[in-house]
């Protein structure tokens, strides 16, 4: 990892936890508060560690593009979980096969940014 993207990326994590220290619920419940405070921590914690021996610059820029849109979006929104999608359903493409491969592709592909790495810590 160079020097720039090394401080680009402890600039982020320092960030997150700056906006975890200031958050406040929606509902302006303390629980509520105190609950999405923990997750926004324990999942910076988790997707940090998670890619902590990455290196390859281009993997390395992807997640700090999915950092960046989820920050955004959490502040945009004010919630801290990432925001739902509806992806297209399987269909009736059988488990194998040409169809079923053209169907995940194009799963993959819809997939915003900001949901790479969710589905593979959840």
């Amino acid at each position: 990892m160079t020097p720039v993207t090394r401080r680009e990326v402890l600039g982020l994590y320092r960030k997150i936890f700056r906006i975890a220290k200031k958050w406040q619920s929606v509902s302006g419940q303390m629980e509520d508060t105190i609950k999405e405070k923990q997750y926004i921590i324990n999942e910076a914690k988790t997707l940090f560690q998670k890619n902590k021996n990455l290196t390859d610059p281009e993997v390395i820029h992807q997640c700090i593009e999915e950092c960046k849109a989820r920050v955004e979006i959490g502040l945009h929104y004010n919630i801290p979980y990432p925001r739902p999608i509806h992806l297209p359903p399987m269909g009736l493409a059988q488990k194998h096969g040409r169809t079923f491969q053209k169907q995940e592709k194009l799963r993959k592909l819809s997939k915003p940014v900001y949901l790479k790495s969710y589905d593979e810590i959840s």
